[in-house]
């Protein structure tokens, strides 16, 4: 159990009441924003709007009330990159169950409802309009509020007697969560904390209808035996700076959230009447000092509700997030901070251009008073008649001061340069994209935005629209539990690209693609893609269609199988005769071989058997046959190279070996 000051259970009596001690905190806070915070956010709000006011003046002798739209152009262009981001690609967020529940069902009912209870709520716009609040004031604030809404759907009944039909609609009563966006001139918090969870407690303090309050009395939500008032004095709480007077029929209603004296809680929940026990400094076991709660007052003093936090996780229902985090600090800084002196230094160079216009283009005269009739009025104008006591010539006579710096020009477009640097905003019109800058250092210039764009949408997935994810589906588990049974749910927020993000890979891609060629696997997913990065209406059905044209056909399947049979046969046919025609020539160039080298050898046997016939008386006939012979054997040799030579080139090409030598034939003369 928590320790508690002395001090702090000083601070209480019996004779204190929870509306006055709630009010004592949320006015401290409200000096604190105040001194503050008060006059910039109505500064950075008149920034955006373009309104002038006197204390915008840059110098005492500033006539021009122009405010360049350069601060604008940059909070609309972040706020767009980060709603693209968010919700660019329908639903923006997906729940999974815990991995021991088997059942998958509920998880799916419950995602599929808070999809339709948001396009119902209008859930997407006020997410909208609080992240166009943190691009102004630096953080977007929301608050969650339990509503009971009535569906009403066609329906048709049969009548008792059977006969008929009634056709009619069905009402039915349901617990729906909204979200309203809260303006940081209607926000108070603790002024030494740096988030929501650290404060004792924060409080929304502005105007609303008073019909509203008066309705909730009805339904009894709020005590119905409190009157309020229905004319606002306050002009501080409205939500335009330029309101003057406020309109009738508006009440202050206060809604604390946070930790309150357990005693004072009590106290005011018992009838007004009854006796409250002693406050006990010693602390019984029912609780520690301080106990959560939610106090909603109305004119700043008249208790409407007071009760103990009845959210069954114990939130509060605010919640907040910053454009840019400061340390330490609950108030974030916003586009137009970021932006302020750029857009203050281009509002007086361009002002100071239009003041120095109205005296160089306007004509003036210099006039010679002691010559002019009594009563005559200094002016000029067209067409007029000027009376004077002499020549004209002499009495009046053309005065101009100069020419404007033609420098202010580049000046300007320097400083609106400038802006868009401090932002992170990017303006991709023709007049502001520089021809002699080359693709890579425009790629690497968007890379540094889109790293800026990356932290403020982390910071909103992170500290808003998760934990307000988280708040929704922990109201339907506790108020329609039949439907939407508690479970461990798991929260994914499917974080986007946005627009300037887009583009950029889509060129990436783009280039990419140039470098794969058409056969290859990587084209069909690299178009798709490149599809799913455009923001085109039908993107679904394109990318459907290249997934339902990339599946394999059954008959083109077929065909090409048959196809690939047929022509793997001609190959091995192609293959066998080819085989066949080289054994072929194989075998005949080895018959040429065996055939030429037995003549030599028959030679030589016939040689032998006509020198054992022979005798000496033919010794010279001999000679002569003998030289017949070797001219034959010579022809026969040169005959049988010829033959090799062709069953060479017949053959197929086989690894060269040295050829053998052949063997010569032995010749014996015989004398």
């Amino acid at each position: 159990m928590p320790i508690v000051d002395d001090i702090e259970a000083k601070r209480t009596s019996p004779d204190d009441s929870l509306e006055s001690w709630v009010m004592d905190k949320v006015d401290s806070w409200d000096d604190n924003y105040n001194s503050n915070y008060r006059d910039k956010h109505d500064e950075y709000y008149r920034l955006f709007r373009g309104i002038w006011a006197k204390e915008d003046a840059t110098r005492g002798t500033e006539r021009s009330r122009i405010v360049s739209p350069a601060i604008q152009q940059a909070v609309e262009s972040n706020v767009a990159e980060i709603e693209e981001a968010a919700f660019g690609r329908g639903n923006f967020f997906t729940i999974t169950d815990d991995k021991d529940d088997p059942d998958q069902q509920d998880v799916a009912q419950l995602r599929k409802m808070m999809h339709e209870d948001f396009g119902k709520l209008r859930t997407k716009q006020h997410i909208a309009e609080i992240i166009l609040n943190a691009a102004i004031f630096g953080t977007g604030i929301g608050e969650v509020v339990l509503d009971t809404i009535t569906d009403t759907v066609p329906d048709e009944e049969i009548t008792p007697d059977g006969q008929s039909r009634i056709i009619g609609v069905t009402e039915r009563e349901r617990t729906v969560t909204k979200l309203v966006p809260v303006m940081p001139k209607h926000f108070r918090i603790d002024s030494a904390a740096s988030n929501l969870t650290d404060a004792i407690g924060c409080a929304i303090d502005r105007d609303v209808p008073t019909h509203t309050i008066e309705i909730l009395q009805e339904k009894g939500v709020y005590l119905d035996d409190v009157s309020v008032t229905t004319d606002v004095t306050d002009d501080d709480r409205s939500p335009d700076i330029e309101v003057h007077q406020s309109a009738k029929g508006q009440t202050r209603l206060t809604k604390y959230f946070g930790l309150v004296p357990r005693h004072l809680l009590e106290k005011a929940k018992m009838p007004p009447n009854s006796h409250m026990v002693e406050i006990l400094d010693d602390k019984d076991d029912e609780g520690s000092f301080y106990i959560e709660a939610i106090v909603i007052i109305a004119d700043g003093g008249q208790l409407m509700k007071a009760e103990q936090n009845p959210n069954m996780m114990g939130d509060r229902n605010i919640v907040a997030f910053q454009w840019d985090k400061l340390p330490g600090m609950f108030w974030g800084r916003g586009v137009v901070e970021k932006g302020y002196n750029s857009q203050k230094a281009l509002d007086a160079e361009m002002r100071a251009r239009i003041d120095a216009l109205g005296l160089t283009v306007h004509p003036m005269m210099g006039v010679d008073a002691s010559r002019m009739p009594r009563g005559a009025k200094p002016t000029i104008a067209p067409g007029k008649m000027i009376l004077t006591n002499g020549s004209p010539s002499e009495v009046l006579h053309p005065f101009k001061f100069g020419e404007v710096s033609q420098i202010t020009f580049p000046q300007a477009q320097s400083l609106a340069a400038m802006v868009q640097q401090a932002t992170g905003a990017v303006d991709m019109s023709p007049g502001n994209i520089n021809a002699d800058q080359g693709s890579a250092a425009m790629s690497m210039s968007k890379g540094s935005v889109l790293k800026r764009h990356k932290r403020t949408q982390l910071n909103f997935e992170e500290a808003f629209l998760v934990p307000f994810i988280c708040k929704v589906a922990y109201r339907y588990m506790q108020y329609e539990p039949e439907k939407f049974p508690a479970r461990d749910y798991k929260f994914i927020v499917k974080g986007n690209l946005g627009i300037v993000a887009r583009e950029y890979e889509v060129a990436q891609l783009g280039q990419i693609l140039q470098t794969v060629g058409d056969d290859s696997p990587l084209k069909p997913a690299l178009i798709e893609a490149i599809v799913d990065h455009m923001n085109v209406s039908n993107k679904e059905e394109i990318i459907a269609l290249m997934k339902e044209a990339s599946k394999p056909n059954p008959e083109k399947q077929k065909a090409d199988e048959e196809l690939r049979q047929a022509q793997m046969a001609f190959q091995a046919s192609q293959t066998a005769a080819l085989n066949g025609q080289a054994a072929e020539s194989q075998a005949r160039a080895e018959k040429y071989n065996a055939e030429m080298r037995a003549v030599p050898v028959k030679l030589e046997q016939e040689q032998a058997k006509i020198a054992a016939l022979m005798d000496d008386e033919d010794d010279k006939r001999f000679d002569q046959r003998m030289q017949i012979l070797d001219r034959e054997l010579k022809e026969r040799g040169i005959q049988a190279k010829e033959i090799d030579k062709e069953s060479a080139k017949a053959a197929p090409q086989q690894p060269q070996q040295p050829p053998a030598a052949p063997e010569q034939p032995t010749f014996r003369t015989f004398k």
